[in-house]
Protein backbone atom coordinates (compact mmCIF):
# COMPACT_ATOMS: atom_id res chain seq x y z
CA UNK A 1 0.00 0.00 0.00
CA UNK A 2 2.63 2.47 0.66
CA UNK A 3 4.74 1.87 -2.83
CA UNK A 4 0.79 3.32 -3.87
CA UNK A 5 0.47 6.12 -2.05
CA UNK A 6 4.09 6.96 -3.07
CA UNK A 7 3.81 6.32 -6.54
CA UNK A 8 5.68 4.11 -9.33
CA UNK A 9 9.48 5.56 -10.30
CA UNK A 10 9.76 6.45 -13.03
CA UNK A 11 11.59 3.87 -15.54
CA UNK A 12 15.21 4.89 -16.72
CA UNK A 13 14.58 5.94 -19.90
CA UNK A 14 17.50 5.39 -22.79
CA UNK A 15 18.54 8.46 -24.42
CA UNK A 16 16.70 9.50 -27.39
CA UNK A 17 18.97 10.44 -30.83
CA UNK A 18 19.40 14.22 -30.00
CA UNK A 19 17.33 14.57 -33.56
CA UNK A 20 14.28 13.94 -31.54
CA UNK A 21 14.91 17.21 -29.83
CA UNK A 22 16.01 19.40 -32.38
CA UNK A 23 12.92 21.40 -32.87
CA UNK A 24 11.65 22.74 -36.32
CA UNK A 25 11.19 26.18 -36.59
CA UNK A 26 7.84 27.69 -37.96
CA UNK A 27 8.73 31.68 -38.27
CA UNK A 28 9.83 31.74 -41.60
CA UNK A 29 12.80 34.16 -40.18
CA UNK A 30 15.19 34.50 -37.33
CA UNK A 31 14.06 31.68 -34.37
CA UNK A 32 14.96 28.86 -32.61
CA UNK A 33 14.35 26.10 -34.99
CA UNK A 34 17.58 23.79 -35.66
CA UNK A 35 16.18 23.73 -39.52
CA UNK A 36 18.16 27.33 -40.36
CA UNK A 37 17.86 27.85 -44.29
CA UNK A 38 21.63 28.73 -45.23
CA UNK A 39 20.32 29.94 -48.28
CA UNK A 40 19.77 32.76 -46.37
CA UNK A 41 21.68 32.93 -43.50
CA UNK A 42 25.07 32.41 -42.95
CA UNK A 43 26.85 29.56 -41.73
CA UNK A 44 28.61 30.18 -38.21
CA UNK A 45 31.86 28.16 -39.14
CA UNK A 46 35.47 28.31 -39.71
CA UNK A 47 36.72 31.99 -41.13
CA UNK A 48 34.24 34.51 -41.54
CA UNK A 49 35.32 37.23 -43.72
CA UNK A 50 34.28 40.58 -42.91
CA UNK A 51 34.87 44.41 -44.62
CA UNK A 52 35.28 46.77 -41.97
CA UNK A 53 34.23 50.28 -43.83
CA UNK A 54 33.65 53.55 -42.04
CA UNK A 55 31.63 56.65 -43.27
CA UNK A 56 30.86 60.30 -42.12
CA UNK A 57 28.68 62.40 -43.71
CA UNK A 58 28.24 65.97 -45.22
CA UNK A 59 26.44 66.79 -41.95
CA UNK A 60 28.50 64.99 -39.14
CA UNK A 61 32.03 64.43 -40.60
CA UNK A 62 34.42 62.11 -38.49
CA UNK A 63 36.99 64.18 -36.50
CA UNK A 64 37.96 60.88 -34.72
CA UNK A 65 40.71 58.26 -36.30
CA UNK A 66 38.80 54.93 -37.30
CA UNK A 67 40.80 53.57 -35.54
CA UNK A 68 39.28 54.72 -32.43
CA UNK A 69 35.99 53.56 -34.07
CA UNK A 70 37.81 50.11 -34.64
CA UNK A 71 38.88 49.45 -31.27
CA UNK A 72 35.79 49.72 -29.72
CA UNK A 73 34.36 46.85 -31.96
CA UNK A 74 37.44 44.73 -32.79
CA UNK A 75 37.82 42.76 -29.68
CA UNK A 76 34.22 40.83 -30.64
CA UNK A 77 35.94 38.75 -32.59
CA UNK A 78 37.96 37.21 -30.21
CA UNK A 79 34.60 37.08 -27.94
CA UNK A 80 32.56 35.39 -30.72
CA UNK A 81 35.87 33.16 -31.07
CA UNK A 82 35.64 31.86 -27.51
CA UNK A 83 31.79 32.41 -26.82
CA UNK A 84 31.65 29.56 -30.24
CA UNK A 85 34.50 27.33 -28.49
CA UNK A 86 36.92 28.00 -31.12
CA UNK A 87 34.45 27.23 -33.80
CA UNK A 88 34.31 30.44 -35.53
CA UNK A 89 36.45 32.90 -36.29
CA UNK A 90 35.90 36.98 -37.39
CA UNK A 91 38.76 37.57 -39.81
CA UNK A 92 38.39 41.49 -40.03
CA UNK A 93 39.96 44.02 -42.42
CA UNK A 94 39.86 47.24 -41.79
CA UNK A 95 39.96 50.00 -44.47
CA UNK A 96 41.41 52.48 -42.15
CA UNK A 97 39.67 55.45 -44.32
CA UNK A 98 36.91 57.53 -43.79
CA UNK A 99 34.58 57.43 -47.28
CA UNK A 100 32.01 60.55 -47.05
CA UNK A 101 28.29 59.28 -47.57
CA UNK A 102 26.23 61.29 -50.63
CA UNK A 103 23.15 62.59 -48.16
CA UNK A 104 23.09 63.74 -44.75
CA UNK A 105 23.11 61.59 -41.44
CA UNK A 106 19.15 63.01 -40.66
CA UNK A 107 18.33 62.06 -44.26
CA UNK A 108 18.49 57.79 -43.79
CA UNK A 109 15.72 57.43 -41.88
CA UNK A 110 16.70 55.55 -38.35
CA UNK A 111 14.34 58.28 -36.13
CA UNK A 112 11.67 56.54 -37.62
CA UNK A 113 12.75 52.79 -37.15
CA UNK A 114 14.29 51.96 -40.54
CA UNK A 115 12.49 49.56 -42.34
CA UNK A 116 14.38 46.94 -44.90
CA UNK A 117 14.63 48.77 -48.32
CA UNK A 118 15.69 51.90 -45.96
CA UNK A 119 18.63 50.04 -44.49
CA UNK A 120 19.28 48.48 -47.69
CA UNK A 121 19.48 52.07 -49.22
CA UNK A 122 21.88 53.28 -46.46
CA UNK A 123 23.96 50.01 -47.17
CA UNK A 124 24.17 50.50 -50.67
CA UNK A 125 25.08 54.02 -50.22
CA UNK A 126 28.36 53.04 -47.92
CA UNK A 127 29.18 49.99 -50.00
CA UNK A 128 28.76 52.50 -53.36
CA UNK A 129 31.02 55.74 -51.31
CA UNK A 130 33.73 52.69 -50.38
CA UNK A 131 33.84 50.76 -53.54
CA UNK A 132 37.04 52.87 -55.35
CA UNK A 133 39.31 51.72 -52.59
CA UNK A 134 37.50 48.20 -51.30
CA UNK A 135 36.93 44.95 -52.99
CA UNK A 136 33.91 43.83 -51.68
CA UNK A 137 34.78 40.17 -53.42
CA UNK A 138 36.78 38.94 -50.80
CA UNK A 139 34.72 39.48 -48.11
CA UNK A 140 31.42 37.06 -46.85
CA UNK A 141 29.82 40.18 -44.84
CA UNK A 142 30.50 43.68 -44.05
CA UNK A 143 30.44 45.97 -40.79
CA UNK A 144 29.68 49.66 -41.40
CA UNK A 145 30.96 51.93 -39.23
CA UNK A 146 28.99 55.51 -38.59
CA UNK A 147 31.67 58.32 -37.22
CA UNK A 148 30.52 58.89 -33.34
CA UNK A 149 29.45 62.12 -34.39
CA UNK A 150 26.54 60.92 -36.28
CA UNK A 151 23.64 61.05 -34.03
CA UNK A 152 20.96 60.37 -36.08
CA UNK A 153 23.00 56.87 -36.76
CA UNK A 154 21.56 56.00 -33.27
CA UNK A 155 21.16 52.51 -33.21
CA UNK A 156 22.96 49.01 -35.13
CA UNK A 157 20.86 46.83 -37.39
CA UNK A 158 21.93 43.90 -39.07
CA UNK A 159 21.05 43.55 -42.85
CA UNK A 160 20.24 39.93 -44.15
CA UNK A 161 19.40 40.22 -48.41
CA UNK A 162 16.29 39.55 -49.11
CA UNK A 163 15.30 38.07 -52.50
CA UNK A 164 12.37 40.47 -53.29
CA UNK A 165 14.07 43.72 -53.15
CA UNK A 166 16.77 45.03 -55.20
CA UNK A 167 20.02 44.22 -52.87
CA UNK A 168 23.42 45.39 -53.02
CA UNK A 169 26.23 44.57 -55.76
CA UNK A 170 29.48 45.17 -55.45
CA UNK A 171 32.70 43.71 -57.40
CA UNK A 172 30.19 41.39 -58.80
CA UNK A 173 29.54 39.60 -55.41
CA UNK A 174 26.04 40.42 -53.90
CA UNK A 175 26.45 41.91 -50.17
CA UNK A 176 24.63 39.05 -48.16
CA UNK A 177 25.33 40.17 -44.99
CA UNK A 178 26.24 43.65 -43.14
CA UNK A 179 25.81 45.57 -39.67
CA UNK A 180 25.84 48.75 -39.88
CA UNK A 181 27.19 50.15 -36.68
CA UNK A 182 25.64 53.07 -35.11
CA UNK A 183 25.48 55.25 -31.67
CA UNK A 184 24.80 52.14 -29.73
CA UNK A 185 28.14 50.59 -29.88
CA UNK A 186 29.80 53.37 -27.57
CA UNK A 187 27.10 51.93 -25.28
CA UNK A 188 27.78 47.76 -25.34
CA UNK A 189 31.10 47.57 -27.31
CA UNK A 190 32.49 44.55 -28.43
CA UNK A 191 29.50 42.30 -27.25
CA UNK A 192 27.52 44.07 -29.98
CA UNK A 193 29.58 42.22 -32.10
CA UNK A 194 28.36 38.97 -30.94
CA UNK A 195 24.79 40.31 -30.86
CA UNK A 196 24.20 41.60 -34.33
CA UNK A 197 26.65 39.02 -36.20
CA UNK A 198 24.71 36.25 -35.14
CA UNK A 199 21.47 37.43 -36.74
CA UNK A 200 23.32 36.75 -39.51
CA UNK A 201 23.44 33.32 -38.46
CA UNK A 202 19.81 33.02 -37.64
CA UNK A 203 19.49 33.85 -34.12
CA UNK A 204 16.39 36.07 -32.64
CA UNK A 205 16.65 38.72 -30.62
CA UNK A 206 15.66 37.31 -26.83
CA UNK A 207 14.66 40.64 -25.56
CA UNK A 208 10.99 41.81 -25.82
CA UNK A 209 10.34 44.47 -28.48
CA UNK A 210 6.93 45.34 -26.68
CA UNK A 211 9.86 46.24 -24.11
CA UNK A 212 6.71 46.70 -21.30
CA UNK A 213 7.21 46.78 -17.62
CA UNK A 214 11.21 45.05 -18.44
CA UNK A 215 11.93 44.53 -21.91
CA UNK A 216 14.42 41.84 -20.67
CA UNK A 217 11.79 40.05 -18.79
CA UNK A 218 12.21 36.97 -20.60
CA UNK A 219 16.00 35.78 -20.08
CA UNK A 220 17.38 38.34 -18.17
CA UNK A 221 21.10 39.17 -18.70
CA UNK A 222 21.35 35.62 -19.91
CA UNK A 223 22.49 35.52 -23.45
CA UNK A 224 23.73 38.07 -25.55
CA UNK A 225 20.94 38.06 -27.94
CA UNK A 226 19.11 39.37 -24.90
CA UNK A 227 21.04 42.00 -22.58
CA UNK A 228 23.88 42.73 -24.55
CA UNK A 229 25.44 44.16 -21.57
CA UNK A 230 23.98 41.20 -19.21
CA UNK A 231 26.26 39.70 -16.58
CA UNK A 232 25.96 36.15 -18.31
CA UNK A 233 26.02 36.95 -21.99
CA UNK A 234 27.20 33.20 -23.14
CA UNK A 235 24.99 32.11 -25.75
CA UNK A 236 22.28 29.30 -23.90
CA UNK A 237 23.71 25.61 -24.59
CA UNK A 238 20.62 25.34 -27.00
CA UNK A 239 21.31 28.54 -29.55
CA UNK A 240 24.88 27.06 -29.20
CA UNK A 241 23.34 23.64 -30.66
CA UNK A 242 21.50 24.82 -33.40
CA UNK A 243 24.79 27.25 -34.48
CA UNK A 244 26.40 23.98 -34.70
CA UNK A 245 29.22 24.97 -31.71
CA UNK A 246 27.97 21.75 -29.63
CA UNK A 247 27.56 18.80 -30.89
CA UNK A 248 24.90 16.18 -30.60
CA UNK A 249 26.64 14.17 -29.14
CA UNK A 250 26.76 16.71 -26.43
CA UNK A 251 23.38 16.29 -26.03
CA UNK A 252 20.94 14.33 -23.90
CA UNK A 253 17.70 14.21 -25.46
CA UNK A 254 14.97 12.76 -22.83
CA UNK A 255 11.97 12.43 -25.72
CA UNK A 256 10.27 9.22 -24.30
CA UNK A 257 8.86 8.97 -21.02
CA UNK A 258 11.54 7.94 -18.00
CA UNK A 259 14.15 9.55 -16.15
CA UNK A 260 17.69 9.76 -16.43
CA UNK A 261 20.47 11.14 -14.62
CA UNK A 262 22.82 13.27 -16.50
CA UNK A 263 26.40 15.40 -15.39
CA UNK A 264 25.85 18.79 -17.13
CA UNK A 265 29.69 20.63 -18.29
CA UNK A 266 29.18 24.22 -17.92
CA UNK A 267 28.10 25.33 -21.18
CA UNK A 268 31.41 28.35 -20.91
CA UNK A 269 33.65 25.25 -20.83
CA UNK A 270 32.45 24.16 -24.25
CA UNK A 271 33.34 20.19 -23.33
CA UNK A 272 30.84 17.16 -22.03
CA UNK A 273 27.35 17.19 -22.10
CA UNK A 274 26.29 20.79 -22.47
CA UNK A 275 22.18 20.09 -22.52
CA UNK A 276 19.69 18.24 -21.28
CA UNK A 277 15.92 18.82 -23.62
CA UNK A 278 13.01 17.18 -22.69
CA UNK A 279 10.68 18.04 -25.61
CA UNK A 280 6.99 19.22 -24.59
CA UNK A 281 5.44 19.18 -28.12
CA UNK A 282 6.48 19.93 -31.89
CA UNK A 283 7.80 23.18 -31.38
CA UNK A 284 8.67 23.49 -27.49
CA UNK A 285 11.16 21.75 -25.21
CA UNK A 286 12.40 22.73 -21.39
CA UNK A 287 16.26 22.81 -21.55
CA UNK A 288 18.61 22.54 -18.21
CA UNK A 289 22.21 23.56 -18.59
CA UNK A 290 25.02 24.56 -16.38
CA UNK A 291 26.47 28.23 -15.44
CA UNK A 292 29.70 28.89 -14.14
CA UNK A 293 31.42 32.34 -13.87
CA UNK A 294 34.13 31.93 -16.17
CA UNK A 295 34.85 32.88 -19.69
CA UNK A 296 32.42 35.01 -20.78
CA UNK A 297 30.20 34.82 -17.91
CA UNK A 298 32.81 36.01 -15.46
CA UNK A 299 30.42 38.62 -14.33
CA UNK A 300 27.60 36.59 -13.46
CA UNK A 301 25.24 37.24 -10.85
CA UNK A 302 24.33 33.37 -9.66
CA UNK A 303 25.98 29.91 -11.03
CA UNK A 304 23.88 26.92 -11.05
CA UNK A 305 21.28 24.74 -13.34
CA UNK A 306 19.60 26.96 -15.60
CA UNK A 307 16.18 26.03 -16.62
CA UNK A 308 14.32 27.45 -19.74
CA UNK A 309 11.79 26.72 -21.96
CA UNK A 310 12.07 26.79 -26.19
CA UNK A 311 9.38 27.80 -27.86
CA UNK A 312 10.40 27.70 -31.66
CA UNK A 313 7.28 28.61 -33.07
CA UNK A 314 7.74 32.45 -31.38
CA UNK A 315 9.18 35.30 -33.28
CA UNK A 316 11.99 37.24 -32.44
CA UNK A 317 11.59 39.75 -29.71
CA UNK A 318 8.23 37.75 -28.57
CA UNK A 319 9.83 35.50 -26.44
CA UNK A 320 11.03 32.62 -28.08
CA UNK A 321 13.15 31.56 -25.11
CA UNK A 322 12.27 32.18 -21.27
CA UNK A 323 13.96 31.26 -18.39
CA UNK A 324 12.24 29.87 -15.10
CA UNK A 325 13.01 31.17 -12.12
CA UNK A 326 14.58 29.16 -8.89
CA UNK A 327 13.91 32.24 -6.90
CA UNK A 328 11.21 34.63 -7.69
CA UNK A 329 10.72 36.06 -4.74
CA UNK A 330 14.11 37.32 -4.01
CA UNK A 331 15.70 40.67 -4.11
CA UNK A 332 18.65 40.17 -6.80
CA UNK A 333 22.00 41.76 -5.35
CA UNK A 334 23.50 44.78 -5.97
CA UNK A 335 24.17 45.42 -9.88
CA UNK A 336 21.85 42.02 -10.81
CA UNK A 337 18.57 42.15 -12.25
CA UNK A 338 15.47 39.59 -12.17
CA UNK A 339 16.17 36.37 -13.92
CA UNK A 340 20.27 36.66 -13.00
CA UNK A 341 20.05 34.69 -9.98
CA UNK A 342 17.50 32.05 -11.66
CA UNK A 343 19.53 29.17 -11.81
CA UNK A 344 18.52 25.84 -9.55
CA UNK A 345 21.18 25.36 -7.04
CA UNK A 346 21.71 21.30 -5.94
CA UNK A 347 18.21 19.91 -3.54
CA UNK A 348 16.15 21.63 -5.65
CA UNK A 349 14.13 21.26 -8.35
CA UNK A 350 11.61 22.64 -11.43
CA UNK A 351 8.14 20.91 -11.99
CA UNK A 352 5.94 21.33 -14.83
CA UNK A 353 2.91 19.55 -13.81
CA UNK A 354 1.15 19.96 -16.96
CA UNK A 355 4.28 19.30 -19.60
CA UNK A 356 4.75 16.33 -17.62
CA UNK A 357 8.15 17.66 -16.75
CA UNK A 358 10.61 17.47 -13.65
CA UNK A 359 14.05 18.51 -13.52
CA UNK A 360 16.19 18.21 -9.82
CA UNK A 361 19.27 18.65 -9.20
CA UNK A 362 20.81 16.34 -7.86
CA UNK A 363 24.38 17.82 -6.48
CA UNK A 364 27.08 20.13 -7.91
CA UNK A 365 30.72 20.82 -8.26
CA UNK A 366 33.48 23.39 -9.58
CA UNK A 367 32.72 22.58 -13.60
CA UNK A 368 28.91 21.38 -13.55
CA UNK A 369 25.75 19.70 -12.33
CA UNK A 370 24.04 16.58 -12.46
CA UNK A 371 20.87 16.59 -12.69
CA UNK A 372 18.24 14.06 -13.09
CA UNK A 373 15.66 15.16 -16.03
CA UNK A 374 12.26 12.71 -15.43
CA UNK A 375 9.19 13.15 -18.53
CA UNK A 376 6.46 11.48 -17.70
Amino acid sequence: MLLLFLGTPPAKAATADPSACALRGTTGWTDEGHDTDYSVFQRPAGTIKVGMIFVDFPDAPATESPADDAAQLTPGADWVWNASHGKAWLAITQQQRWVRMPHNSTDYGFARGLGHEAHEAYLRDAVTAADPQVDFSQYDMVYVVATRNALAISFTPTYVYDPGTAGVVADGTRIKWAVTFGQDMWHWGPKLVGHETAHSFGLPDLYAFDTGSDAHRFVGGWDVMGLVGGKAPQYFGWESWKLGWTGDSQVHCQASAGSSTVYLTAVEYGNGTQIAVVPTGPTTAYVVESRRSVQADTAACSTGALVYKVDTSVRTGYGPIQVMDAKPGATPASGCRPLDDAPYWAGESFTDSAAGVRIDVLSADGYGETVRVTKS
